[in-house]
């Protein structure tokens, strides 16, 4: 899955590089450039995403891997293939994000 967004997040470069000299009309151009920004956006989260990754391969190197870094619980296995990179259970992640609100 790294090397995958890593992948992607190159050809999206190389993309942007290459189609950016293209166009000569404004309407077009604009287009276009919108069409990066969307594209850019997707691959920031793409790169937060790598991070997470990384943080939860290094769990699993420690042997800290499926546990709750809020309680302590162990993670569900459905949570964990819904969602490989869970560092919290359900229950602590619903309260957090009841709290963001």
């Amino acid at each position: 899955m790294k090397d995958q967004l890593i992948n992607d997040a190159e050809t999206t470069i190389t993309h942007i590089q290459e189609d950016s000299s293209k166009v000569a009309d404004i309407n077009d151009r604009a287009t276009l450039e919108e069409e990066f920004a969307l594209e850019l956006r997707t691959r920031d989260r793409e790169r937060k995403l790598i991070g997470k990754i990384e943080k939860t391969l290094h769990l699993i190197e420690l042997g800290d891997y499926g546990y709750c870094k809020t309680c302590g619980a162990e993670i569900s296995l459905m949570r964990l293939e819904a969602r490989p990179t869970a560092d919290e259970c359900i229950d602590c992640k619903t309260i957090a994000e009841r709290k963001e609100v």
